[in-house]
C-alpha cells in the first residue's frame, strides 16, 4: 500500500513508498485512512529537526492528524464496519511511568513515550492502519468532512481544561479571553473559548484573507494590531504562535490573577532582551499563572470531538482551506497565501496536477 514517508536525520527525504499492510500486532482493529492533515511539526520533521523511525525500520510514515473508517473489528471492541475513528497520536511509554499508567500519557514523566507519525510509531499517511480500539476515538458521522480538525482540537480542549482547572485555585469569573494567533489551533481555540460564553479576541498579523472572517463568523473580535496597543486586558490568554515578542506581550498585557496558557512551539538561537525582575515583579504582583501545555489524552480527545460535534459546520469546512490526493504531498507543503489547514485525502484519486517525489 502507499504511505507518505520520511527518512529521520535526512533532510528533504518526503516521498510516497509502497510499504507493508500493517500488521496484526499494531492492532484489532483496522482503518482505512481517508485523510490526514498537515501542519508544521510535519514541515519540522522533513527538515531533519527531529523523528524517530519504529524499531528496525530506516523510514517513518508520516502523519498524526488523521481520520479514517473503520474495516474490521472485534465484536467486543465497540466499534464496528463504517464507523469514523481518529486514531490517539501519542502512546503510553512500556514501563509505564505513574503519569501514564495513570491515563496522563500526555504528561509523561520519563519521555519514553511514542507518537504515530513522530516518535517510533508510524504515522497515518498511509492507505490502512491498526491500532487497538483503546487508541482511537469514534466520531459523529456528520464528521466525516472534518473529524480530520479532532488532533489539533485536542490540543486546545487539554490547554482550556487546564486554564479551568488553575482557575479554581482561587475566585475565577473570566470574562475576556485573547488567543494570539489565527492558524488553526488558535482558531480552534477561540472556538473553544466561545463555546465558554467568553468574549473572545484573536490578534493576528494579517489584514486580509480567510482568517478574519473566520474570527468574525466565530463571534469573536478580530486584530490586527499587537496585543500591547489594543488597551485589552484579558483574565485568560493563549498563545499559538511561539514567536517571541508576541509571547512577551502575552506575558505582560494581561488583567489581575490572569492565567496565560502557552501553545506554541519557539524556535531557539535568537536573543531577546527581557528584564526578568520586571517580568517576576508583575507576576507575583498580580498572582499570574503563566504554563505551557502540548499533546493530549483520551479525555482531551473525547473533549475534542465534542466541541467539534457543537460547532458550526460550514465554519469548520472552511478551516480547511486546501485539500490534496495524497500524490499531491509536495504542494501540499508549499505555503500559499490563504492556507490555513491544508489537508491530504488519502483515498481521492490524483486530479492530474500532482507530482510524485
Amino acid at each position: 500500500m502507499r504511505a507518505l514517508t520520511v527518512t529521520p536525520g535526512e533532510k528533504n527525504s518526503l516521498k510516497l513508498r509502497d510499504v507493508p499492510e500493517p500488521s496484526p500486532s499494531e492492532g484489532q482493529v483496522l482503518v482505512e485512512a481517508l485523510a490526514v492533515g498537515l501542519c508544521g511539526t510535519d514541515s519540522e520533521i522533513i527538515a531533519a529537526e527531529y523523528g524517530e523511525a519504529p524499531p528496525g525500520q530506516d523510514y517513518l510514515v508520516l502523519g498524526h492528524e488523521n481520520l479514517g473508517r473503520v474495516l474490521d473489528a472485534p465484536p467486543a471492541s465497540g466499534l464496528a464496519k463504517g464507523d469514523l475513528v481518529v486514531g490517539i497520536v501519542r502512546r503510553p511509554d512500556p514501563e509505564p511511568c505513574k503519569a501514564c499508567r495513570a491515563g496522563e500519557w500526555d504528561m509523561c514523566l520519563n519521555g519514553n513515550y511514542t507518537e504515530h507519525g513522530i516518535k517510533g510509531l508510524d504515522g497515518f499517511a498511509r492507505e490502512r492502519w491498526r491500532a487497538d480500539a483503546h487508541a482511537m476515538v469514534k466520531l459523529d458521522p456528520g464528521l466525516e468532512d472534518v473529524g480530520v480538525l479532532l488532533e489539533p482540537t485536542t490540543i486546545v480542549a487539554k490547554a482550556w481544561e487546564q486554564i479551568n482547572r488553575i482557575g479554581q485555585r482561587a475566585f475565577f469569573d473570566p470574562h475576556t479571553a485573547v488567543v494570539t494567533g489565527a492558524g488553526p489551533v488558535g482558531l480552534l481555540a477561540a472556538l473553544l473559548g466561545v463555546q465558554q460564553g467568553l468574549d473572545v479576541h484573536v490578534f493576528d498579523i494579517v489584514t486580509d484573507g480567510p482568517k478574519p472572517q473566520l474570527v468574525h463568523d466565530l463571534g469573536a473580535t478580530y486584530h490586527s494590531e499587537p496585543l500591547p496597543e489594543s488597551g485589552i486586558r484579558p483574565n485568560v490568554l493563549v498563545e499559538c504562535t511561539g514567536v517571541t515578542p508576541v509571547v512577551l506581550d502575552a506575558l505582560k498585557c494581561r488583567a489581575q490573577d490572569a492565567i496565560t496558557c502557552l501553545t506554541g512551539v519557539s524556535g531557539t538561537g535568537k536573543q531577546t532582551k527581557v528584564d526578568v525582575g520586571a517580568l517576576n515583579r508583575e507576576e507575583v504582583l498580580m498572582n499570574g499563572v503563566v504554563f505551557g501545555s502540548v499533546n493530549a489524552n483520551r479525555r482531551h480527545y473525547d473533549a475534542g470531538a465534542q466541541a467539534l460535534a457543537k460547532a458550526d459546520r460550514d465554519w469548520l469546512r472552511r478551516l480547511i482551506s486546501r485539500r490534496l490526493p495524497l500524490e499531491g504531498f509536495s504542494k501540499a507543503f508549499e505555503h500559499q497565501a490563504d492556507d490555513v489547514k491544508v489537508v491530504l485525502d488519502v483515498t481521492r484519486e490524483t486530479d492530474g496536477s500532482s507530482s510524485h517525489e
